[in-house]
């Protein structure tokens, strides 16, 4: 079950009286529990029955406590636990006279208290009774993070549900900027919508111009230069890196960089060369095919590997090792490197 399938639940008032919403990604957990809280339970029924709590500031017992208790004038009571990941949730063994309470609560929930329990950045553990007895009474969804290669679609699905549509090589770019952050992403996307008219379609210059990623000076057409082994433009590029570091910083650079090369050396190695073919073992759109048929026309396999080997020696270099030279001049080093 997705988050998507889970809110349409919830808006259409089918509920569990038990969510573990657990995972490595807390974007989608953010998303439900942000529905849970503002729009459960109507306004004026949020003051009696609605408690929000957080793990590091509360125990097991103050959350049963919590939800043993009947709605007031109401349905349905909601507990929020946010944050569940700092709680102590105790031992999954029964204490001196025989009794788990939380274990006892889950096995039989109360029907008019819905108990959210939000879990980020990590799984909880599916060998504990309680993840089981939560599993047999409620839903348990897991917010797995993303791959790299399913943001530019996990991005176009965002802005088709807001109503609008977006370039493929828009998405690449928020994607290779902005990274796998999904919290960042939305934010920035929601940023942008508010500059663009409904069912426009989101370009590179609507990006440039409302994002703050420069039209001509960015990963995106470094990659472009250095598979065109254009040298002069590469060397541009990177000079306007090293004068606005904030806006470039190496980490993002080489974190590119290393994805894009990536990409090459399994280009490298797909026996079927159709476009087709090639965007399904790479992971990207069909449209940016092209560009990596470049890359590998520019580099082969061997020097391929040597650039993988160039952008690992440059991270250590700039985390200190056996370097002490500034990351404007690690990046013009990799540069040459890579084109030579």
């Amino acid at each position: 079950m997705t988050a998507q399938d889970i809110l349409k639940d919830l808006k259409n008032r089918k509920y569990k009286p038990v969510y573990m919403l657990h995972g490595e990604e807390p974007y989608f957990i953010d998303l439900i529990s942000d529905f849970v809280e503002r729009k459960l339970l109507p306004e004026a029924e949020r003051g009696f029955n609605q408690t929000v709590l957080y793990g590091k500031d509360t125990d097991v017992m103050t959350v049963l406590n919590a939800s043993k208790r009947y709605p007031m004038m109401a349905d349905y009571q909601v507990v929020l636990v946010k944050e569940a990941q700092d709680m102590k949730w105790g031992s999954d063994d029964a204490d001196k006279k025989g009794m788990n309470p939380l274990l006892s609560y889950l096995e039989n929930p109360l029907p008019s208290t819905i108990l959210v329990f939000c879990y980020k950045y990590g799984k909880f553990d599916k060998r504990k009774k309680t993840y089981k007895a939560i599993e047999k009474s409620g839903l348990i969804f897991e917010s797995a993070a993303l791959y790299d290669s399913k943001i530019p679609a996990w991005i176009e699905g965002f802005i088709t549900e807001k109503g609008y549509k977006i370039n493929p090589q828009a998405s690449m770019m928020l994607s290779e900027y902005l990274g796998n952050d999904l919290s960042k992403i939305s934010n920035e996307l929601e940023k942008l919508m508010l500059n663009i008219q409904a069912g426009q379609e989101i370009t590179l210059k609507h990006i440039h111009d409302n994002i703050g990623i420069s039209k001509e000076y960015n990963v995106f057409e470094l990659q472009t230069a250095l598979s065109r082994r254009d040298a002069f433009k590469a060397n541009q590029i990177i000079n306007y890196f090293e004068a606005n570091p904030k806006a470039n910083p190496l980490v993002l650079v080489l974190g590119n960089l290393f994805s894009f090369f990536s990409k090459v050396l399994t280009y490298h190695y797909v026996k079927d060369k159709s476009p087709q073919n090639v965007a399904r073992e790479i992971g990207i759109s069909p449209y940016f095919v092209k560009d990596y048929e470049q890359a590998a026309r520019s580099f082969n396999y061997a020097k391929t590997m040597q650039i993988i080997s160039y952008l690992r020696e440059c991270d250590l270099k700039s985390k200190g090792v056996d370097s002490n030279t500034d990351n404007g001049g690690l990046m013009k080093e990799l540069v040459f490197k890579i084109l030579h």
